[in-house]
């Protein structure tokens, strides 16, 4: 009989963004809209799609042996669930996201302290009492199902709401004046289930690879060829990972280079190298970066 990982896929708002992680580390996942258990090209897998919120408890219970959510999540649950690693992505980018207090741009509140007595609307209930706990502020935290921003002034006073960009809470005219904090995705486990040595290394060799892949993004490879006499200049103009490497190649007057270096500096360094009597320059897309 083989060995099966119960694994929580987020579903929601995370789903495709997950979906699209795991392809890239090399799991092809296959939801199809109506069933909530997805097929994976993993015969050890068995996948589930979990809203991100209720996670933790499905693994601290042992539903499941593991699974994706936002620490965020984890931390509202109060459950001991083994954090294996981080994955910082989100719905639109690669950056954590925030839980921010946000007021109505009109009121005149400016920091937590002035809310005093007032009602706040959040999801992240708990996460929220702790921080007005913290402060010695008297408010009311009242469960929002959803559609939050909407909700000041007249259903709230304030909200405690999650954001990527802060968009959403701009249209809705709102006005942000604290982070109650920051969050990303971090693969969770069971403790029991890490316990044992075969799902120990499983979930292991998804912690290595999902983190490959998230280190990849942004970054691509380059490789050149130099003569020896101008290798000092080449190397100057490259902002490596690691140490490049180079290597020696039939002439041996000339070496190759080959590096990684993020996308975006790309269009700089590329005229650098040229500069720099480079030759032979490729750029290579990357899937995975394992350190």
């Amino acid at each position: 009989m083989t060995n099966k990982l119960r694994l929580g896929i987020p579903k929601g708002s995370l789903q495709d963004a997950t979906i699209a992680l795991f392809k890239r580390a090399g799991w092809n996942i296959y939801a199809d809209g109506r069933s909530y258990f997805p097929n994976v090209d993993d015969a050890e897998i068995e996948c589930m799609l979990i809203r991100a919120q209720e996670m933790a408890r499905y693994v601290d219970h042992g539903v499941l042996d593991a699974g994706l959510t936002g620490i965020d999540w984890v931390v509202e649950s109060g459950l001991e669930v083994r954090s294996i690693t981080s994955l910082v992505y989100a719905k639109q980018s690669r950056r954590r996201v925030r839980w921010v207090l946000a007021v109505p741009e009109s009121s005149p509140w400016q920091k937590a302290e002035d809310l005093a007595g007032k009602v706040i609307a959040t999801e992240l209930v708990e996460v929220t009492k702790r921080y007005f706990a913290g402060k010695n502020v008297p408010v009311t935290v009242e469960f929002s199902w959803g559609a939050t921003e909407v909700k000041p002034p007249t259903l709230a006073d304030a909200i405690v709401e999650v954001t990527e960009t802060g968009s959403s809470l701009r249209a809705n005219r709102l006005r942000i004046i604290d982070t109650v904090m920051e969050s990303e995705t971090h693969l969770i486990a069971n403790k029991t289930a890490y316990a044992d040595p075969w799902k120990k290394h499983k979930i292991d060799s998804l912690a290595l690879m999902l983190r490959g892949a998230i280190d990849a993004q942004g970054q691509v490879g380059l490789m050149l060829n130099v003569e020896k006499e101008n290798l000092a200049a080449v190397l100057g103009v490259l902002p490596a990972l690691n140490s490049p490497t180079v290597s020696e190649l039939s002439d041996s007057h000339w070496v190759a280079v080959n590096t990684i270096l993020e996308e975006s500096t790309v269009r700089e360094v590329i005229p650098k190298l040229k500069a720099a009597k480079a030759t032979g320059i490729v750029e290579y897309p990357l899937n995975k970066v394992v350190l």
